[in-house]
């Protein structure tokens, strides 16, 4: 019985489900038996019996939004469904993470990931199932990435007997800013696994495609503070003061030059100062300014040079206007760069196009953005990319970190029935070349 069989009896109850299909003794899958597979986790993802489970787990965990490392219900309503589907996993990781495991318990192992936190800002969408927690909104499209993985352990948990490796599905807190995956390698969230995918809705690309690229596919990043300090006075006597909003503008123009005169035009790197405090009337220097902001580039080469030229041009800067000035750099790990492996690449195209066909796999630009998931790809090969969900019949949609995000919840079976697909053609495919590695050695041994 072919995979394209089996798959189809998912949904009966796992006493049902033959246990020969995929088992050891059988020889390797056929190139097309291999192509079906993703085609037939696509037909079940679009189920209205997995659509509904999604789309009611994705409206439960965006009406109550947790920040990074509070994630408290979230990670209970996971771990609740994860019983329900008789799976096994490890809590706590990281605070709040989970990490479950459907398959044999031995190699290879393959992991999938959703990050699980909400921003602090207030939803401005007026709809049934609005945030009810004053100043906290799923923003991002984390209440998605939780509500696909859950659905994509719902596809593999009904035939965990025929693979033959194991999946490691990974619930992670603490993506935005908090450095949460850092904290799950820290706790063993990779402990055996051979690789990792993650996923990101998004509005840029239409439904039913992807979008993504080999190598680096979004920027390293740091943060900065610095409180710049002078003599405050009446605003009518500059003379007897030592002024810091002076310093602080000279300060952040000079920052800028650090990207127009020192980095290299054809390597890109941002540096932007998104924070100004000081003052509190027109008529009065104020004693201080606090200016912070963000850096970001391609290399950790070029971020720890970033860091090192924004420290000297804020002290330097600051001394020149006669102020003082210290700065600080976030007490939160710098995010590495997100690099996509490029055997995965080639991994991920074959079971994309499989699925969804050779035009609705995207190519896509370098993004100065940052994703924690750097952190699990400087550790194992990694692979990141984008599940569109744009679709013109519902009018403009609002990128994420908006207060007007709006998620397409028509998007959620792809991003299922991706996770499901990766994972259970990687375990596949290693196998068969494991096989095969073994088959080599024993004729070699053999013939000696």
């Amino acid at each position: 019985m072919g995979f394209s069989k089996w798959v189809l009896l998912l949904l009966i109850p796992c006493v049902l489900i033959p246990r020969s299909c995929l088992c050891s003794s059988r020889p390797g899958l056929t190139p097309e038996e291999l192509a079906q597979i993703p085609v037939d986790f696509l037909n079940l993802a679009q189920k209205p019996e997995i659509v509904d489970y999604m789309v009611s787990i994705r409206r439960r965990i965006h009406e109550y939004p947790e920040l990074g490392f509070e994630e408290f219900e979230t990670s209970k309503l996971v771990r609740s469904e994860l019983d329900r589907m008789g799976i096994q996993y490890k809590h706590p990781l990281a605070v709040t993470g989970v990490v479950g495991y459907i398959g044999t318990g031995k190699p290879p192992f393959v992991a999938i990931r959703a990050d699980m936190d909400a921003l602090a800002m207030e939803e401005s969408v007026e709809w049934e199932h609005k945030s009810k927690v004053p100043g906290k909104m799923h923003a991002c499209g984390h209440d998605g990435h939780v509500a696909m993985l859950l659905g994509a352990a719902k596809l593999l948990q009904g035939h965990r007997d025929e693979l033959q490796g194991t999946v490691v599905l990974v619930f992670q807190p603490a993506e935005e800013g908090g450095g949460g995956a850092k904290k799950m390698i820290d706790d063993g969230a990779l402990e055996n696994v051979n690789a990792i995918f993650g996923l990101h809705l998004s509005v840029k690309f239409p439904i039913g495609a992807v979008a993504t690229r080999p190598g680096p596919i979004m920027a390293a990043c740091g943060f900065f503070e610095a409180a710049i300090s002078g003599k405050g006075g009446h605003a009518a006597i500059p003379q007897h003061t030592i002024d810091p909003i002076v310093a602080a503008s000279n300060v952040i123009i000079s920052l800028q030059h650090l990207i127009s005169r020192e980095a290299d035009p054809l390597d890109s790197q941002v540096v932007t100062v998104a924070k100004i405090e000081g003052g509190g009337a027109f008529n009065v220097i104020p004693d201080s300014v606090t200016i912070g902001g963000t850096f970001r580039a391609f290399s950790m080469d070029n971020l720890i040079q970033l860091k090192q030229r924004i420290e000297e041009v804020i002290m330097r800067q600051a001394s020149v206007q006669r102020c003082n000035a210290t700065v600080s750099f976030s007490v939160k790990p710098f995010y590495p760069v997100t690099a996509n492996d490029k055997a995965l690449h080639e991994h991920f195209k074959n079971v994309a196009q499989d699925m969804l066909g050779p035009h609705k796999i995207l190519g896509m630009e370098p993004l100065m953005g940052s994703e924690d998931f750097s952190f699990y790809t400087e550790v194992i090969p990694g692979y990141f990319y984008y599940v569109g969900m744009k679709d013109e019949s519902l009018g403009k949609m609002e990128a994420g970190h908006s207060p007007h995000y709006r998620l397409n919840e028509d998007a959620l079976p792809y991003g299922a029935a991706l996770h499901a697909a990766l994972a259970t053609r990687y375990i596949l495919e290693n196998q068969q070349n494991q096989q095969k590695l073994d088959a080599a050695k024993e004729s070699s041994h053999d013939e000696l």
